[in-house]
């Protein structure tokens, strides 16, 4: 069937957004059995507040994340389980709809329209717009008007529609509320640059920005790496972000650059560390292509035991060597990059690390990576910078105060 087969799509997707209720509710009684329990309470537990309340819109988000996008032990996710061991099996169609649930899509839309029972929500953060339905009918879209604002999860009903499956429930605003929820998505859409991926042409402008911005940050320094000592490192990144700015500022009109000027985060702002970086003994600044710009503590002392293997003798060097190693919020780029400034040391000092004698950076180098940062690995690079859309950057524009 394809989607071009409108006759046929139609009632196809009336029938499944109907029979989508009873199979959510046979889904989330499963992910409430025993055989879950101590995993839900702790993500249960997790989503609380610090004196232990969960209130139940967060509850049933949280409930919907466990269902279709939580990893158990074995890598599988509760809604693979449960139409592998549902019994009687379900029809292919209703199978290809569940496993598609864990495509989930979270957002702030706007409403565009309602359509025939169902809602045109333009979401804020990937700048899309998606039709949308509710497995609890018609009535349950009816409260949406033009112009009124949803926080919500959707899902794709089936992947021969382009139709989406509210999941978890929507919390809706009205439309006076744009300009606060604006400023919700974009700092949401600056902190998870992947909610682009759907689509490509706000992530070619995400690389594209990205690379402008590293391609000053080396004609600035002369080098995509720096490694300061905190409190220099944050006075470089303050000049940075100055010279971007003055940059930016130099091809506008007064009124248009004295607006830019005042609107968005300063250099000051711009240039601060994360607060576990302000006591390290050095801070590496580097401009990955890829990873874009990053922060790592003690680079130097590592790049010392890369350029002076003997330095493993201080178990020190090593352990902290060892942490890069097995913290997955570290970049198996750093681990590159240390070998790439000493590639005659890098061989002494994981022999040492790993006490393998044989080992060897060229033969073995990128194993141990895979085998370290696995998570890095299987995931697609994302560029680390967000572009907003046009109705986005509207929203924040009109929130923003008058320079007159």
């Amino acid at each position: 069937m394809g989607r071009s087969d409108s006759s046929t799509v139609i009632p196809q997707v009336e029938r499944l957004v109907t029979r989508s209720g009873d199979l959510k509710s046979e889904l989330v009684a499963f992910a409430q059995s025993p055989r879950f329990a101590r995993r839900l309470d702790a993500r249960l537990a997790d989503a609380a507040d610090r004196l232990g309340f969960l209130d139940e819109t967060t509850a049933v988000q949280t409930i919907d994340h466990f269902a279709l996008q939580h990893r158990l032990a074995d890598g599988s996710t509760v809604v693979e389980r449960f139409v592998a061991q549902r019994l009687p099996p379900l029809p292919e169609d209703e199978r290809t709809m569940l496993l598609g649930w864990r495509d989930v899509v979270e957002g702030v839309f706007e409403v565009q329209r309602l359509d025939h029972g169902a809602a045109v929500l333009h979401n804020l953060l990937d700048d899309l717009a998606y039709r949308t339905h509710s497995n609890m009918g018609r009535r349950a879209l009816r409260k949406l008007r033009k112009g009124m604002f949803a926080v919500a999860r959707i899902v794709p009903i089936h992947p021969d529609t382009d139709d989406w499956l509210v999941s978890g429930g929507l919390t809706t605003y009205p439309s006076g509320d744009g300009t606060e929820l604006a400023q919700i998505a974009a700092e949401t859409l600056a902190a998870n640059p992947q909610l682009l991926r759907r689509n490509p042409e706000m992530l070619q402008r995400a690389w594209d920005m990205q690379a402008e911005a590293r391609a000053d940050f080396i004609e600035h320094f002369g080098t995509d790496l720096l490694v300061l000592e905190p409190g220099q490192a944050q006075e470089r990144l303050r000049e940075y972000h100055q010279y971007r700015q003055e940059k930016t500022l130099a091809g506008l009109g007064d009124e248009a650059a004295d607006q830019a000027r005042n609107s968005g985060p300063q250099p000051d702002e711009l240039s601060s560390l994360p607060e576990e970086l302000i006591d390290a003994e050095t801070v590496a600044v580097i401009y990955d292509k890829v990873e874009g710009l990053c922060y790592y503590a003690d680079f130097g002392r590592l790049d010392a035991l890369f350029g002076d293997p003997a330095l493993a003798r201080d178990r020190a060097y090593l352990a902290r060597l060892r942490e890069y190693l097995n913290d997955d919020s570290v970049s198996p780029m750093v681990i590159r990059r240390l070998v790439q400034r000493n590639p005659g040391g890098a061989d002494a000092v994981f022999r040492t690390l790993l006490r393998k004698p044989a080992f060897t950076w060229e033969r073995d180098g990128e194993a141990l990576l895979r085998q370290r940062k696995k998570r890095h690995c299987e995931h697609e690079p994302l560029p680390s910078i967000s572009p907003v859309g046009t109705r986005l950057a509207e929203l924040l524009r009109a929130g923003r105060p008058s320079t007159s």
